[in-house]
């Protein structure tokens, strides 16, 4: 494969083969910097990746994992290594109760931030109490600042009225899922700007959009992209130390040898990095990193993946009302690819540390319980094979105050930068605020080395009425 010539001498070591690291080391190679993506693991991706699943014989998602119109940065690395197409894009989301009963939101021709609104008063989900205070609670978010005033989610909706329906049905289970954690432990920033987002800026804005494709096939063209612009990707290297010259170079310390580099961009995990630390030069802010990293939090995520020998739902996702499960995935129909006959469903269940801690076969039995209530089809259905997957990493929270503990892409060290979902990036634990990591730490770099580049993608502009209502 032919390499396009480096257009600078400098050379950058990314730390880490998540989204943030994958978006900064091909926003850097872009930009002329030989790379060299270094994973400890055999597969790019994090904890959004895939694998084969030795229990079912099957490749499977560690969990499904979804993009939104507004994430300009994610979309632009994927769009940079040539995967846009190997996204499903849908503007519709079918809530259904224990019963069968359905509820389509979705836009309609109306300016935003009316173009929900048809469909939320059409939706049987909620009766017309719910409504009324769902569309008083998305009025008032519109207001809300970015500073934290230390109020919980959760008592926020209690001052402003929510019924139980709406909190149970749309707080509880799209907000609270979408933030993966619990309403009391959730920063109102951080809701309103989901809400913002993905329902009142602009209808393209809240499109959703899922890959077609295994999550680690989607990131061969990271690999590829690398190559082609002359860098590469170490798997299976561990990285036990950093040490730095007094010119500010970098030595990187493995289990098989060393690596000398010009720069050097921490894209890992915030305990991994934590881990990191005290093997590597101290400096001025390094116990502060260390302070902040400690008080950061995980939230689980857990999916049960299903193999029927028949169909059981022409949906290919839907949103499950009242029940532990909260999202149901039609991987059969998402990746069409699989070509089997039957069907393979992948539910989700968001920020519950008690389904986390069911036993396996618990877990399944529960799952299939459930999902009998809302497909009649169940009952006919024989399942062929079950797998359950608990990410307990799966994302920080965002409970008030956690700004605070959120570091900036500098490091303590000269030619070192942080990158991560963690990272001070103003949006909450996503796919999106690593690329933005990744793409903010490629742009310091850049600036860093007298090499500018390009890499952050702005934000998507209101659309409609909400040029003119305090869209962000």
């Amino acid at each position: 494969m032919n390499s396009t010539p480096h257009t600078n001498s400098k050379t950058v070591a990314v730390i880490g083969g998540g989204v943030a690291g994958m978006s900064a080391a091909c926003a850097l190679a872009d930009g002329g910097f030989a790379v060299q993506l270094i994973e400890r693991r055999s597969y790019l991706g994090g904890r959004a990746s895939s694998y084969l699943h030795p229990g079912v014989n099957e490749v499977i998602d560690n969990c499904q994992h979804v993009v939104f119109g507004c994430n300009t940065n994610i979309l632009g690395f994927y769009r940079r290594i040539g995967v846009l197409d190997k996204i499903h894009w849908t503007s519709e989301m079918t809530m259904i109760e224990p019963s069968g009963r359905r509820s389509l939101l979705g836009p309609s021709s109306l300016p935003a931030p009316l173009h929900a609104l048809p469909s939320l008063f059409r939706a049987h989900a909620f009766t017309f109490a719910d409504k009324l205070a769902l569309v008083r609670a998305f009025r008032a978010m519109m207001s809300v600042e970015a500073d934290d005033s230390g109020e919980s989610l959760l008592d926020w909706l209690r001052r402003h009225k929510q019924t139980e329906g709406a909190i149970n049905r749309f707080w509880r289970l799209v907000i609270a899922s979408a933030l993966n954690a619990d309403l009391d432990r959730i920063a109102v920033p951080y809701a309103a700007k989901v809400i913002r987002e993905l329902f009142l800026n602009s209808a393209g804005a809240g499109s959703m959009g899922m890959s077609s494709v295994p999550l680690s096939e989607l990131y061969t063209g990271a690999e590829r992209f690398l190559a082609e612009h002359g860098s590469s990707v170490l798997y299976n290297t561990n990285v036990e130390a950093l040490r730095c010259d007094e010119e500010f170079r970098w030595t990187i310390e493995t289990r098989t040898g060393s690596l000398t580099t010009d720069y050097v961009i921490l894209a890992l995990p915030f305990e991994a990095l934590g881990k990191l630390l005290p093997k590597m030069p101290q400096a001025e802010r390094t116990a502060a990193l260390a302070e902040q990293i400690a008080q950061l939090e995980h939230w689980p995520i857990c999916s049960v993946h299903l193999w029927f020998d028949r169909e059981i739902t022409d949906l290919p996702h839907a949103v499950l009302l009242d029940r532990e499960m909260h999202w149901l995935y039609n991987k059969g129909k998402l990746q069409p690819w699989r070509k089997r006959k039957g069907s393979y469903i992948e539910l989700v269940v968001s920020a519950s540390r008690s389904f986390a801690a069911l036993e396996r076969k618990e877990a399944i039995d529960l799952a299939l319980r459930e999902l009998a209530e809302f497909f009649p089809a169940m009952r006919e259905a024989k399942l062929e094979k079950a797998a359950l997957i608990k990410e307990v990493r799966a994302t920080f929270g965002v409970p008030p105050g956690i700004d605070k503990l959120r570091p900036y892409s500098e490091s303590p060290w000269p030619s070192c930068f942080l990158a991560g979902d963690w990272i001070d990036t103003g949006w909450p634990s996503t796919m999106e605020s690593a690329a933005r990591a990744g793409h903010v730490a490629a742009e310091q770099l850049g600036l860093d080395a007298d090499e500018p580049l390009r890499a952050f993608e702005m934000d998507l502009k209101p659309k409609g009425l909400m040029r003119f209502l305090g869209g962000r």
